[in-house]
């Protein structure tokens, strides 16, 4: 029931903080959506800040699983490269999340804490995930890299390039879905080139 109650608050103040911001989020309404008590609320999450972070851990879980990041060692790693792109970058440019980046913008100087927070629910999180990848596919032969950590940010810097500033931006024409899959497979293309094993 714990992980059930959990479950319902964190998801009401996703959607209540990415559609009203995280100041036009309260506790009260935050519990209200989720059909408990604000005392439950308060039980569970001791300050909204918390509350937030467990929401954006919530939408990181529910796009980018800890099981995507899995090393199939019998599979080509190409395969497995595109499909971490393609998750990362459905969830970097879905609406939730360009919300909610927007709102850790808006939120910067007066809540630097929330910046923090976010950073490890989120972005920390799905980087670690992708070093352990890469780990594994070092172990197995089948990439070559130095610096995991420098890799796995060189990755997703990639990944999100000028296609993700249009959208977070709100400028330009919508994306098409040709746009998007060159993009991710021509960076799946220039990491391998930069980290294939060497002959």
């Amino acid at each position: 029931a714990q992980v059930r109650t959990d479950a319902v608050i964190s998801q009401a103040a996703k959607r209540l903080i990415t559609t009203q911001g995280f100041d036009g989020t309260s506790m009260d309404a935050i519990a209200a959506a989720a059909g408990v008590s604000k005392l439950t609320v308060y039980s569970h999450y001791q300050d909204k800040e918390r509350l937030f972070a467990a929401a954006v851990e919530c939408v990181c879980q529910e796009q980018m699983p800890a099981e995507l990041f899995m090393a199939d060692l019998k599979g080509p790693i190409r395969r497995q490269l595109l499909t971490i792109a393609r998750a990362f970058f459905a969830l970097i440019t879905s609406e939730e999340a360009i919300a909610v980046h927007r709102t850790i913008v808006a939120n910067a100087q007066q809540s630097p804490k929330l910046g923090q927070m976010f950073w490890e629910a989120g972005p920390k999180r799905t980087q670690e995930g992708f070093q352990a990848f890469l780990q594994d596919e070092v172990e197995a032969g089948k990439l070559e890299i130095a610096d995991l950590h420098r890799a796995a940010t060189q990755f997703f810097c990639l990944l999100k390039g000028e296609l993700h500033a249009r959208k977070e931006f709100g400028c330009g024409e919508p994306l098409t879905q040709r746009e998007i899959d060159e993009h991710l497979n021509a960076t799946v293309d220039m990491f391998l080139r930069a980290y294939a094993p060497r002959c």
